[in-house]
């Protein structure tokens, strides 16, 4: 399909320039359509070169012209090219074709490459499906379009179906905020309501704002792609100012049903009145990670966070999920929109991609091929969250101003990722993909990996996102060490210089750390996955409170599973604080002084105050084994020592764990080995449990 594209553009392209006046230089009029290959070397005239035949310049020849240049061939008929699939090379279908129809062609070589590979064939489309009906011709630019010639179908097709109303959570502005995502383990899993924006941490326009006070801040004369609803079309020519006099029409005067979906603000006056809401921003990929200094006027990044949405009441938005399964925040300033859900189950999104880019998308209602459709209506003041990968369609009922934006997060990567795929097996245009998506996911797998290297603790839901994130950038990583040549100068591309020096040790290293953090371990590329979770009432268990034992050493064995403990007891916790005269940690031998766990060492009447906070706590495990039972105890020990008189970041923390076991060491994380006492052996006495004898330590 794509290809069969570019081959009319070319034609189109080489039709327009024999219409024009020859320029006066073809190389400063090359276009960017033009097939050619590396710039080569201006060669001195007196040298014998083949030339192209007369009249034709040195772009408009291919590969194979000096072969045809004495044939006699019309230079009319060299306006049908062919590219190569193997070494994407441009040819003239009447200098290397066969003579047949280039449009039936699936796949083509050129002679070149056929000798190099022999197994390298021709092949051809399969016949197309005769049918009467005329096949919508898609376009991914118009989201919001109606269906067909009318725009009010899919309304009265949703007379006849069955649709859920919402059990969506309404929450108040203030709740939604990073520790509401931390401690609830259905956050961003499921869109969300806020009825009233208070708390938010969100600033928008006043509700008093018009579509003409948005195309005076942004620009009457600013260009803006205005969608014919009916047609699924752009229509050419459109400003914001002409489009808020059509917007302020009465809805009998207006010819056609029309929309505005792709508004984006950044920069303008308009954009100075807005800030996302502060869940939005705290999360935002492009925001977090995308460095400052190459954000702003004159550089290149994603800009997807700030859209102005306009609609006439009637509008339709048909099903469709965000790009690159971005998470979308949708604020209603005028009017009223009705969202209609399907949730991002395997089976539902394997419908969803049957169903786009295909006849089905234009006469099947795809809530028939999925499990259930929810409907939720938002009304001015409203704020929606739209977390990653739900499938969506909008009906707007009334005229509508909507302020709203995209933005990726480190909690659903793995459903961001499947988007992606879907995309690309969809034939989506990389114009309307998520701008900049690989070099985005280079800059958040940088700085992850810094925080890794720093033992930065992360919540088990980052963690499996970050092993989403790792193998998409391994896989980058391949496509630059075994693509095409082309495929390697692709991925090479996305890569940001700036930050990433070698990205195929960053992505591998990611990788292993990722998995070294989240208890498994491995050195070869297909071994070592995340372990399965341990769910207890549906909520995974925290990491360090594991009932799981890692092995001491490296896993040698994809299936060894590490032997588990049959009770896990905290027996004992102990909170107290006090003031102590001590040292306060400014000269250069303080670490060898902290590092002894005596506090009478610290002590002198000469040493200022300092107040300590104490927190001890023992865990006992124990499991029976054969003959008998092996037992363990861990104590752990936290001060934070503060000294009133000392600077801001005079702070002291010291920690402590000490274990007494049968058997080995119990090590909860890697980074717990180094702050664990080696095993005191002590008089061992004999126990009858069940029988059998058993040592354990007094």
């Amino acid at each position: 399909m794509a290809r069969s594209k570019r081959r009319t553009t070319r034609s189109v392209a080489q039709e327009k320039k024999q219409q024009e006046p020859p320029p006066p230089s073809p190389l400063s009029s090359r276009s960017s359509l033009t097939p050619m290959q590396d710039d080569e070397p201006v060669v001195p005239t007196s040298i014998a070169e083949p030339v192209p035949a007369p009249g034709r310049s040195e772009e408009e020849t291919c590969p194979d012209c000096k072969d045809h240049q004495d044939s006699g061939v019309d230079p009319t008929t060299k306006d049908s090219w062919i590219r190569c699939d193997a070494c994407k090379t441009w040819y003239h279908w009447v200098c290397a074709g066969n003579g047949g129809d280039p449009d039936a062609i699936d796949k083509w070589f050129c002679k070149p490459c056929v000798l190099e590979k022999p197994s390298r064939t021709i092949t051809l489309k399969p016949p197309a499906r005769k049918s009467a009906r005329k096949r919508t011709q898609l376009n991914y630019a118009n989201l919001n379009s109606g269906v067909e010639s009318d725009p009010t179908r899919w309304l009265r097709v949703i007379q006849s179906k069955s649709i859920q109303d919402d059990q969506f959570k309404r929450m108040n502005g203030a709740d939604v905020g990073i520790e509401w995502l931390e401690n609830d383990s259905d956050a961003m899993r499921e869109p969300i309501v806020i009825e009233n924006p208070e708390g938010l941490g969100m600033r928008m326009p006043s509700q008093d704002c018009t579509v003409t006070d948005v195309a005076s801040m942004v620009g009457r004369e600013t260009p803006v792609e205005v969608i014919d609803v009916a047609s699924q079309s752009t229509s050419p020519g459109w400003t914001l100012g002409k489009w808020a006099d059509y917007y302020n029409l009465e809805p009998s005067a207006r010819d056609k049903i029309r929309n505005v979906i792709s508004l984006e603000i950044s920069g303008t006056t308009l954009a100075d009145q807005i800030a996302p809401p502060r869940l939005v921003r705290e999360l935002d990929w492009v925001e977090k990670f995308w460095p400052s200094s190459r954000k702003g006027k004159g550089y290149a990044y994603p800009k997807v966070q700030l859209y102005c949405l306009m609609g006439v009441a009637s509008a339709w938005t048909d099903w469709h999920i965000d790009f690159a399964g971005s998470s979308v925040y949708y604020h209603i300033l005028r009017g009223c929109k009705v969202f209609y859900f399907i949730r991002p189950t395997p089976a539902n999104l394997a419908a969803y991609e049957r169903w786009s880019g295909t006849e089905l998308q234009s006469n099947v209602w795809l809530g028939d091929m999925v499990d259930e459709v929810v409907k939720v209506t938002l009304t001015a003041g409203n704020t929606m969250i739209i977390p990653t990968g739900w499938i969506h369609a909008v009906h707007t009922p009334v005229d509508s101003l909507v302020i709203g934006g995209n933005f990726l997060h480190s909690y659903n990567v793995a459903t961001q990722l499947k988007v992606l795929e879907i995309e690309k097996t969809t034939h989506v245009p990389k114009k309307f993909r998520f701008p900049m998506f690989t070099k985005l996911c280079w800059y958040v797998g940088e700085k992850y990996l810094r925080d890794l290297r720093a033992r930065e603790e992360f919540s088990p839901r980052v963690l499996e996102s970050l092993e989403a994130l790792s193998g998409y950038l391994v896989s980058e990583a391949r496509t630059m060490e075994r693509g095409t040549e082309a495929a390697k100068r692709d991925a090479k591309d996305q890569v940001p210089s700036d930050r990433v020096k070698d990205p195929s040790a960053l992505a591998r290293e990611l990788r292993w750390r990722v998995r070294i953090t989240a208890g498994a371990t491995s050195d070869d590329e297909d071994l070592g996955r995340l372990p399965k979770k341990t769910m207890v009432n549906g909520h995974g268990i925290k990491r360090k409170r594991s009932p799981v034992e890692l092995p001491r050493g490296p896993v040698l064995f994809k299936n060894f599973q590490p032997k588990e403990w049959d009770v896990v007891s905290d027996l004992l916790i102990e909170e107290d604080s006090r003031r102590v005269p001590a040292p306060y940690p400014s000269d250069d031998g303080w670490r060898q002084q902290w590092s002894h766990w005596e506090d009478e060492s610290l002590s002198s009447d000469t040493h200022p105050m300092a107040s300590v906070e104490r927190k001890r706590n023992v865990i006992v495990k124990a499991r029976r084994i054969d003959g008998g039972l092996e037992r363990q105890r861990i104590e752990r020990v936290f001060e934070r020592w503060a000294w009133e008189d000392g600077p801001v970041d005079g702070d002291v923390t010291m920690a402590v764990a000490t274990t007494e076991s049968v058997g080995g060491m119990d090590v909860d994380s890697p980074e717990d080995t180094p702050a664990l006492k080696q095993e005191e052996e002590e008089s061992e006495e004999d126990v009858k449990v069940d029988g059998g004898a058993v040592s354990v330590s007094a």
